[in-house]
């Protein structure tokens, strides 16, 4: 196979949206607001989890720690591109891409495992509510976090080791505002038949396994709020559900969505535009799903900022 140029590798250019000098600011100005309702409206999710005792439960244990990862989560991609726009630049160094991408797998494998643990903690609320406290103890939380991110930080660090192992040819141009494995991979001029064996593996296993779990877990939610015999209670029951349900919905739909709409067009410029849905848009909804039908959270952020003015 001829390789062209193969040529040591020092940075990327990441293409992005349009080169059209006037729709710069507005794409500036448009992610510059998605990333400060993102970053503000998810710690305000943190805040009222951590200063509230009456949301020191499980539930709101497992959504503060999607709401944390959802900051970094946005934190990694949107800055940079930002900060390309402000310098009219497009580049980001071979050891910057790299870290991109690690952090990157880390955090959507978090976001993956705590959909399908907060799915297993309204499992054991709604289908054994009379054992939920003894089941859902603290030291189990606190395992199921550290599990999940046990499993992200190795999955992520080994596919990011893997790309070490790769030559890449001229011209090192990626067609996305991000640095994104898949397209990290084809970018490159040797061998790369390990690394997709591991990309799609990673995928059935880390992604496929949680998606089995949330299936598993909602079809025992279904079937027992079937058997309430109330209306009222099969209304509470599904309410305590729909939030999550959402946001499961969401952060699938989107991500596999933005795979198939690439694979089916096999149009590399449209998978940026794409790539917004789950890498943006997803962590900017999450906290207005949870805190919109949420009187917790309401009760909890508005006694926050009571208390705050209290002070002064």
């Amino acid at each position: 196979m001829e390789q062209g140029n193969n040529t040591q590798i020092s940075e990327f250019l990441l293409l992005g949206f349009s080169d059209e000098p006037e729709l710069q600011t507005f794409v500036f100005m448009l992610f510059l607001s998605m990333y400060l309702v993102t970053v503000i409206g998810n710690l305000l999710i943190v805040l009222a989890t951590i200063t509230d005792s009456h949301l020191h439960t499980p539930m709101y244990f497992f959504l503060s720690n999607l709401s944390f990862c959802d900051i970094y989560f946005i934190s990694i991609t949107v800055p940079k591109m930002l900060l390309n726009i402000q310098i009219q630049s497009k580049t980001i160094s071979y050891a910057g891409c790299l870290t991109q991408i690690y952090f990157f797998l880390l955090f959507v494998g978090m976001d993956d495992f705590l959909l399908a643990v907060m799915a297993y903690d309204r499992f054991v609320a709604i289908c054994y509510p009379l054992h939920y406290t003894v089941i859902m103890n603290p030291r189990l939380c606190i395992l199921l976090v550290l599990m999940c991110w046990i499993m992200s930080i190795l999955q992520s660090l080994l596919q990011s080791l893997m790309i070490l192992r790769l030559s890449f040819c001229s011209p090192f141009e990626l067609p996305n505002f991000f640095c994104e494995l898949n397209q990290i991979i084809h970018l490159a001029c040797s061998e790369t038949f390990l690394n997709d064996i591991l990309m799609y593996f990673a995928i059935v296993l880390l992604c496929g396994g949680p998606l089995a779990g949330v299936i598993f877990s909602y079809s025992k939610i279904v079937s027992t709020v079937c058997a309430i015999s109330s209306t009222q209670g099969k209304s509470k029951a599904f309410s305590t559900c729909a939030s999550h349900l959402s946001a499961v919905s969401l952060f699938y739909c989107t991500s596999l969505g933005v795979y198939l709409t690439s694979t089916i067009l096999h149009n590399a410029r449209s998978s940026a535009p794409a790539s917004v849905l789950y890498t943006v848009v997803t962590p900017m909804l999450n906290p207005f799903i949870y805190s919109l039908r949420n009187k917790d959270i309401k009760m909890a952020l508005r006694r926050f900022f009571e208390y705050e003015a209290m002070k002064k």
